[in-house]
């Protein structure tokens, strides 16, 4: 479980850089303690096909990437640079018109370089995703934490 400083930020982490605040990105909270959960309200503006009324897949994928560097932080049980390396998302399914969209993620596994995360997009029912992800991400740990993790 990330102790209370990373969870007091975990919330502007979300939402705190230009672009996630300009997409309107919401800290949902963590669930199962160790999975982050974001939300985008719904938005004409992110609509990418004005026949259906659906959200822009590069909304989803953005929201899938951040909500993966979240769970990073919350493994790592603090707040340090991390990179995405590799991002696949698999879509199952259009997203529903006019309906909020929220994304959770879990790392599953932590090593000294890498992280590695799954994730997924839904609307209510994480168990009915419009998308999954699965991530690395490359963790910058500083020199005396990778000495420590080489004792």
């Amino acid at each position: 479980m990330a102790d209370s400083t990373l969870i007091d930020i975990l919330p502007q982490l979300a939402s705190g850089a230009a672009h996630t605040h300009a997409l309107g990105f919401v800290f949902e909270g963590l669930h199962d303690e160790a999975s982050p959960r974001i939300r985008v309200p719904y938005r004409p503006e992110w609509i990418g096909d004005p026949d259906t009324g659906v959200l822009a897949g590069g909304l989803v994928t953005t929201l899938l990437d951040h909500v993966g560097g979240l769970a990073v932080w919350v493994a790592m049980d603090a707040f340090q640079p991390v990179a995405t390396l590799d991002l696949r998302v698999d879509y199952m399914r259009a997203a529903e018109p006019g309906r909020d969209l929220f994304a959770q993620a879990r790392c599953f596994r932590l090593t000294p370089t890498i992280a590695f995360v799954r994730g997924w997009a839904f609307e209510d029912d994480p168990s009915n995703p419009v998308a999954a992800s699965q991530a690395a991400y490359v963790v910058n740990t500083s020199r005396s934490a990778k000495t420590e993790a080489a004792a």
